[in-house]
């Protein structure tokens, strides 16, 4: 081979290199919450929507909500106005909808840096990642059970993704951790190892507490009373069921003014009819009896209406994702929330898939895109979901944060600005030309567009040169960067100690089961 051949190869190994650190650079800068610049799609005409407002009021007025084992969410309903006969509850039409006038269109939730406190509610869209899943998968170790150590793993790429506004809820259960104290971990690791907002462990009342003892330890008791630090998800068993762990946990969070997002898991054919319009009347129903029942704990409470929404196989009963139905109830979700004048939540990268392959793609781009055109204000498992929520990716998880960075900047509307419009640059070429090397593309080229992490843009022989390495293989090597990178925020030695000390005395009391508590 030729001493210019070789030249001529190491200068393009060597481009390709700087391209590649460019885009790593710009991947590693942190990007604010997303203020949308672009209409809201609204799916529902004027009637359809005041159908499934008015068979929802008629849910909760004739078939009624049940409240079990929590005789004191049934005092406060009773105390409200609404007819209690054992642990179902009625409410009359409008009830829910009149005690809602209280709760906040918009709020503020406070991170421990400023700089990366959100805002739930308006034009403003929040990406978190996955939630819940007790496994987790990676190309180099495969599907296993999650451990603490991934759980910090998950928790330090979603400090460092450039479109994760808010860490979320525990990203993987680490199950090498005994169930009945896991939360203490789950919540130190949220605020040691990141200081972006996140939520809080909600699966017991006790759970609850402690989370929210451990916000005031790290934020101050007396500024989290006057300020949501944390947001609580509270989950109803559809059909229109709440159970007594939820319910405690609900009133543990905005009893002290922390947020809770009420979220029931309708899937259409199982928890829900095979509707999509019935499945949105309960879980409006769903929805505005939880939400409500904050008000009654403390009015003025934050609180999000969200929804888990999709469809059972019908062949399978397995869920599915990405689906049309699933889509228009993600649409109807944000639509019937705003008419509400409460925060959305919904949508996300679901898909059924077991590894991060074209089904997981399509599945979670049909759940995403609508997502972000819905308007909905937070986006819950919007990066690393596999298998139904079972499983936390790795890869995927990498895959996904691409996207949203996509989608961040799709939201941010078209530039119609003086550069924008370009008039200088079409002024220079000119007829004929082209616009490579003019002024205007020289000034601008860096940032023209959004640029992926993953995606490969080579020929066919660079590419087969450089190993054939498909999206999985390539976002394999950038999590590893990622974690490479992560620059540890610190925490306060001395809020350190108090969190471990409390930790330690909450630990000698507990069980190791959850059952037990």
């Amino acid at each position: 081979m030729s001493d210019t051949s070789t030249i001529h190869r190491t200068g393009r190994s060597s481009n390709r290199e700087m391209r590649r650190a460019a885009r790593s650079h710009r991947a590693a800068e942190k990007l604010p919450y997303i203020r949308r610049r672009i209409p809201t799609v609204e799916l529902l005409n004027s009637e359809a929507v005041e159908i499934i407002e008015a068979n929802a009021e008629t849910i909760l007025e004739e078939v009624g909500i049940e409240f079990r084992r929590d005789p004191e969410s049934l005092r406060l309903w009773r105390d409200a106005g609404a007819e209690v006969q054992g642990e179902r509850v009625r409410i009359p039409r409008g009830l829910a909808r009149q005690l809602l006038r209280t709760a906040p269109r918009e709020f503020m939730l406070h991170a421990r840096n400023p700089a990366r406190s959100v805002r739930f509610g308006g034009d403003a869209t929040v990406f978190s990642p996955v939630g819940g899943p007790p496994f987790v998968t990676d190309l180099d170790h495969g599907r296993r059970y999650g451990t603490l150590t991934d759980l910090h793993n998950f928790i330090k790429l979603a400090h460092v993704a450039p479109a994760i506004h808010f860490s979320g809820g525990c990203m993987v259960e680490p199950m090498d951790v005994p169930e009945g104290k896991r939360h203490l971990d789950v919540q130190y690791a949220f605020f040691r190892y990141s200081d972006q907002g996140c939520e809080g462990t909600p699966e017991t009342p006790g759970h609850a507490a402690d989370a929210v003892r451990m916000a005031g330890i790290l934020f101050g008791h007396d500024v989290i009373d006057a300020n949501c630090v944390l947001l609580g998800n509270i989950n109803s068993n559809s059909p229109l069921t709440f159970d007594g762990r939820m319910l405690g946990a609900l009133r543990a969070f905005a009893s002290r003014n922390q947020g809770t997002i009420i979220v029931p898991a309708v899937l259409a054919g199982a928890m829900g009819p095979v509707t999509p319009a019935g499945c949105m009347a309960e879980l409006l129903a769903e929805t505005m009896a939880g939400m409500a029942l904050t008000q009654l704990v403390r009015p003025g409470a934050p609180v999000i209406l969200g929804s888990f929404v999709g469809a059972i196989s019908m062949r399978t009963g397995a869920p599915t994702f990405g689906t049309a139905e699933a889509t228009q109830m993600i649409f109807a979700t944000a639509q019937l929330a705003r008419r509400l004048g409460v925060p959305c939540r919904s949508g996300g990268s679901l898909c059924s898939s077991k590894t991060a392959d074209a089904q997981a793609a399509y599945e979670s781009a049909h759940t995403l895109l609508p997502t972000l055109l819905a308007g909905v204000n937070l986006v819950t498992h919007a990066a690393g979901w596999l298998e139904g929520g079972l499983v936390a990716g790795y890869e995927k998880f990498v895959m996904d944060v691409d996207q949203l960075a996509m989608m961040q900047a799709l939201a941010g509307g078209m530039d119609t600005s003086p550069r924008g419009q370009a008039l200088d640059a079409i002024r220079e070429v000119g007829p004929g030309g082209h616009f490579l090397g003019c002024t205007h593309t020289q000034e601008n080229f860096e940032a023209a567009f959004h640029q992926s992490t993953i995606a490969d843009y080579s020929s066919y022989e660079q590419w087969s040169s450089e190993g054939s390495l498909n999206a999985e293989q390539r976002a394999n090597a950038v999590w590893k960067r990622m974690l490479a990178d992560y620059e540890d925020p610190g925490l306060d030695p001395a809020i350190d100690e108090a969190l471990q000390h409390f930790m330690r005395e909450r630990r000698a009391v507990l069980s190791d089961s959850l059952d037990e508590e």
